[in-house]
């Protein structure tokens, strides 16, 4: 997938990405809870195409990923073992909706989140999860998640709610 939208570009991700998706994370994300350079290279040799990166002007400035499992709930293992992923699987897991902080609040996340969505469902996909804090609830029930409530993930010791967006 790539679209070319003027001098915004959306695809999915390569090997040649992953210096600039490592550094999106740090800035995203506390050390506690960012996943590292070789979890990148992992993730993304083994489910490139489920890792969505926007592009303006040629700068990285948003990215979702996630793999495809037919396990209905998002575990703290599946962030650092690639290995899960099964192509086939009934639910696309999403592990981190990343922008760039100064381009934050206009809407860029969100185009990418629809856009994650929307293969998902043309992939056949039951539907979609992701785990967030609660002052990311609202934001995701706007795209039509519903909060299952507080989740068993110590992720970066934070505490996580597991959302749910089912087609």
């Amino acid at each position: 997938m790539s679209e070319d939208m003027g001098n915004m570009q959306i695809r999915h991700a390569c090997m040649d990405d992953l210096e600039q998706v490592s550094e999106l994370e740090r800035l995203c994300f506390p050390p506690a809870e960012a996943a590292d350079r070789e979890a990148f290279r992992a993730r993304i040799r083994t489910y490139g195409n489920h890792f969505l990166l926007m592009f303006l002007e040629g700068r990285l400035i948003s990215f979702v990923n996630g793999f495809v499992t037919d396990l209905p709930d998002l575990t703290d293992p599946m962030f650092s073992d690639a290995g899960m992923h099964r192509e086939d699987g009934a639910w696309q897991m999403i592990f981190g909706v990343n922008t760039h902080p100064d381009f934050r609040r206009r809407g860029f996340a969100g185009r990418l989140l629809r856009e994650m969505i929307r293969e998902a469902e043309d992939q056949g996909r039951k539907g979609l999860v992701l785990t967030c804090k609660e002052e990311k609830v609202h934001w995701y029930a706007s795209f039509g998640f519903l909060d299952e409530g507080i989740c068993s993930s110590q992720h970066g010791g934070a505490v996580w709610h597991q959302m749910r967006l089912t087609f």
